[in-house]
């Protein structure tokens, strides 16, 4: 919310004006309290717009009607003066964030807070249609979201008030993606009946489920047309709701349901709505909502005019307003569903707030969907908990796309997001594939595109150029062996096998390489022995590297069924030694492969167990918290690194607002390069050469009882391994 300015009035017809919430060319929206305390969105027209008597007669007409709507969830229409040099309007005030707000930052609804959602919106829209008003702009910006369920917000006046697109035959009505194809035609008001409600509220069921609108994004035609000749992309919307979504977005208005009938199939609309909101949103609603308990009354704006007027002016005798607590919560306009979040600190009034997105790219739909999920609840987490704080000077926001571990999918995401200007970094990739395929998407829109889940070639990162818009935010996976060399050392061994697989490409020779030069120093002596890339034959290499008195082997590539061939051959070999290699391996297929061979492998990982680390004990219990799961319950693989990416781009943010520069993308990739970040478990930084300053974070799991176990830091864990090893000596295993 803005200041009065000084050319605003201070008072209007017994409303004590507290501040902006919004100006158009129309008029201005102004946050105001009644003189019994409750709070409302006033908006005031300019006085050009109302010596129309054709507006004026609109405006009358439909305030009149909307008057008479006292369904519960509309906003009530507190109070309306067509007949004042400058009209205006008053509506309750809901302090709840929109339905176009919450789903980005919270994504895709459940179907059971959906269906409450739509029934009562449904009941809204029978209501208006009962009263003779058609809504016409049907939307998730135009849905509030209260406590107790939605309201739903600028109907009929507010329309009539604030465009003339209602009253014009040759213009469009309504907003492209949530219109009806009777609306993208410019029909004209008389074709513009309730069934073109119904359809928007059809649209608007689809996003709440899917977090995509059903038809598409893009340029206005390019919406318009496919609203007018295609069918909806309504893929993912749950089979429990797709007839009825579908019934509402049928091309015909006759075919479409009314909203009693919508309401019907949705159930009970008028019941209390009790805990229909998903976790994460309440908490966010009652945190607006106690931000306007202490809202200060502002200085007075104008002088009093000497003679008295009926309606309000431009200069307003100042009607004084004592210092209220809200009573009651109600509808905004159409303003606060689209502005950003804002906010107050104790002893002011709320700041309208820059609101700066972070894209999430990442697989949930292919075969490592479980970590695609991990980060995308990982961002979220995070974007929730900056958005609490009292003391953030700008709000985040968040878009996922699934690009299902495909490398094509990737570069149509990658495209999506570079020409989105809203979003300024984006996380996620899960593997090597999608992130060569996407980089140079990424580069050429200077688009920061930052991983914790994949390693790169080195090479690749490298070749970037100067300012590489790629993060790597972990170590480079060459280095991931030291968790197996490191043990290895420690527990005195003089000889070691690397059984290195062609299939992982170079990654593979890398690997063998940087543990060969790490264990020769301290003189272990370390032999490597190839598998083909199109052979699975690793008896051969299994019994070179036992024939050479390997005391340990590693096997280094990338493949989780290989991995688990390798410790087969491993175990029927009779090998007891020390066996390991690196988190790729460490999927379902490599336990289906390996079996009971598995037994005892360390890996060396970039991730920790959060549940393991004391000082992620908070964001352990807000993770689980926040995600519905058990006490006990593992927290996602990947989760507490997406939460430290998301809060070190915020910290980059926040540096450039400090120093007084623009939040663009050019300069949040620079501003990248030089933090470095202490995260919940870890540091986050670079060095001159681009890559990742802190190689030595490497952490180590043991499989143990079919189960990757978390022993720590690798120089934890091979404390951990020393005691292990005495207690085996003493007990003679």
């Amino acid at each position: 919310m803005q200041q009065l300015r000084r050319g605003d009035p201070s008072a209007i017809a017994g409303y004590r004006l507290l501040g902006r919430l919004g100006a158009g060319g129309m008029g201005v929206v102004y946050l105001a309290r009644s003189g019994g305390g409750a709070l409302a969105a006033l908006k005031l027209i300019r006085a050009e717009h109302a010596a129309d008597p054709g507006f004026r007669e609109r405006f009358r007409r439909e305030a009149a009607a909307a008057g008479r709507i006292t369904g519960r969830w509309v906003v009530r229409v507190l109070g309306a003066d067509p007949e004042a040099r400058e009209p205006w309007l008053a509506t309750e005030y809901v302090p709840g964030p929109s339905l176009a707000e919450a789903v980005a930052l919270h994504g895709a609804l459940p179907e059971q807070t959906v269906r409450a959602l739509g029934a009562r919106l449904a009941s809204a829209l029978a209501d208006m249609h009962e009263a003779g008003l058609v809504h016409r702009d049907v939307k998730p910006g135009n849905v509030l979201l209260a406590l107790d369920g939605p309201r739903l917000i600028d109907f009929g006046i507010a329309r009539s008030a604030g465009a003339t697109a209602l009253t014009a035959t040759d213009a469009m009505i309504g907003t492209p993606g949530f219109l009806a194809p009777e609306q993208a035609r410019v029909a004209g008001a008389g074709e513009v009946g309730p069934a073109s409600d119904v359809f928007s509220l059809g649209c608007v069921l689809a996003y709440a489920l899917t977090g995509e609108r059903p038809f598409g994004t893009g340029g206005v035609a390019a919406v318009v047309y496919r609203t007018v000749h295609e069918e909806p992309d309504l893929t993912d919307v749950p089979d429990t709701a797709l007839p009825l979504v579908r019934a509402c977005l049928a091309k015909d208005p006759a075919d479409r349901p009314t909203a009693l009938e919508v309401r019907a199939a949705l159930g009970e609309a008028d019941g209390p709505a009790g805990d229909w909101l998903p976790p994460g949103l309440p908490a966010l609603i009652a945190q607006r909502s106690s931000r306007v308990l202490d809202l200060p009354v502002p200085e007075p704006t104008m002088l009093a005019d000497s003679e008295p007027q009926k309606g309000p002016s431009r200069r307003r005798v100042l009607i004084g307003g004592a210092a209220a607590a809200v009573v009651g919560a109600g509808g905004l306009t159409a303003y606060l569903a689209n502005r950003s979040p804002g906010v107050g600190g104790t002893g002011g009034p709320p700041r309208t707030l820059a609101t700066y997105t972070i894209g999430v790219q990442t697989d949930l739909s292919g075969a490592r969907k479980a970590d695609g999920r991990g980060q995308e609840r990982g961002v979220r987490l995070a974007v929730e908990t900056f958005n609490a704080r009292a003391d953030r000077p700008f709000d985040l926001a968040v878009k996922v796309r699934d690009d299902g571990g495909d490398p094509r999918r990737s570069v149509t995401a990658a495209e999506a997001f570079g020409k989105d200007r809203s979003v300024l970094a984006v996380l996620g990739p899960t593997n090597q594939e999608v992130v060569l395929a996407a980089l140079d998407v990424y580069q050429r829109n200077a688009l920061a595109f930052a991983s914790v889940a994949t390693g790169v070639p080195t090479e690749t990162v490298s070749q970037l150029g100067s300012t590489p818009a790629y993060f790597e935010m972990r170590p480079l996976h060459d280095v991931l062996s030291l968790g197996f060399s490191t043990i290895s050392i420690r527990r005195r061994q003089r000889r070691a096998a690397f059984i290195e697989d062609r299939a992982s490409g170079t990654f593979a020779w890398f690997a063998a390489k940087s543990a060969q030069t790490a264990m020769s120093r301290v003189s272990v002596a370390v032999t490597r022995h190839q598998v083909a890339a199109d052979s699975e034959d690793f008896g051969t290499a299994v019994r070179a590297a036992l024939d050479a008195g390997a005391e340990g082997v590693l096997y280094a590539g990338m493949s989780p069924r290989r991995a688990g061939l390798c410790a087969r051959e491993l175990r029927d070999q009779g090998f007891k030694g020390l066996c390991g290699s690196v988190e790729y391996v460490l999927e379902p297929e490599f336990f289906k492969i390996a079996g009971s061979a598995a037994e005892g492998w360390y890996i060396g990982t970039t991730y920790v167990d959060p549940a393991l680390v004391p000082a992620a004990k908070a964001f352990t219990a807000a993770y689980r918290k926040r995600w519905g799961l058990s006490g006990a319950a593992p927290v996602d693989r990947y989760a507490v690194e997406a939460y430290d990416a998301v809060n070190s781009v915020a910290e980059a943010m926040r540096s450039l607002e400090r120093d007084g520069l623009a939040v663009e993308r050019s300069a949040l990739i620079r501003r990248l390069r030089e933090l470095t970040y202490q995260g919940v478990v870890k540091k986050y930084g670079y060095n001159d050469a681009k890559l990742y300053r802190f190689t030595d974070q490497v952490f180590v799991h043991r499989i143990e009882r079919g189960v990757p176990r978390f022993r720590g830091l690798f120089g934890e864990a091979m404390k951990d391994e020393v005691a292990d090893s005495e207690k085996r000596s003493a007990s003679g295993t």
